[in-house]
């Protein structure tokens, strides 16, 4: 049966713990960001530690090494979508194009991260366009 092991580490943390896990011939699985009850991000870097996973989360941290040097990616893309849905800055990547958000939308918007504007903001924004 596989088991979910969640590991606490400091951002200082996330690039020798890829490049271990890179050594070692582990695969990234996936990295995700959210938001936890005490309004801190929190990023999750799962990889395959036959046959279990292992996460390694940060927390409360909106800048962080990227990995993509380590990963490619497996890592570029999730840390691109991290930082326009959560604005999580990842050093040393490729941000010079938008992955989903409009090109447009830190004008409209003021923010770019749609994850950091209430969900009732949205709606009512989305009722008085409607109405136009």
């Amino acid at each position: 049966m596989q088991e979910y092991k969640r590991i606490p580490i400091g951002k200082d943390q996330i690039v020798p713990v890829a490049e271990r896990m890179k050594k070692e011939g582990r695969f990234l699985v996936m990295i995700h960001g959210y938001i936890d009850k005490e309004g801190q991000t929190v990023l999750s870097y799962e990889y395959a530690v036959d046959p279990d996973i292992e996460s390694y989360c940060v927390t409360g941290e909106n800048t962080v090494p990227s990995i993509g040097e380590i990963y490619d990616t497996a890592a570029t893309w999730p840390e691109r979508e991290i930082n326009e849905l959560f604005g999580v800055v990842f050093e040393g990547l490729d941000m010079s194009q938008r992955l989903f958000l409009p090109e447009d939308m830190l004008e409209t918007q003021g923010k770019g991260h749609i994850m950091v504007t209430p969900l009732s903001e949205l709606v009512e924004k989305n009722k008085k366009e409607a109405k136009q």
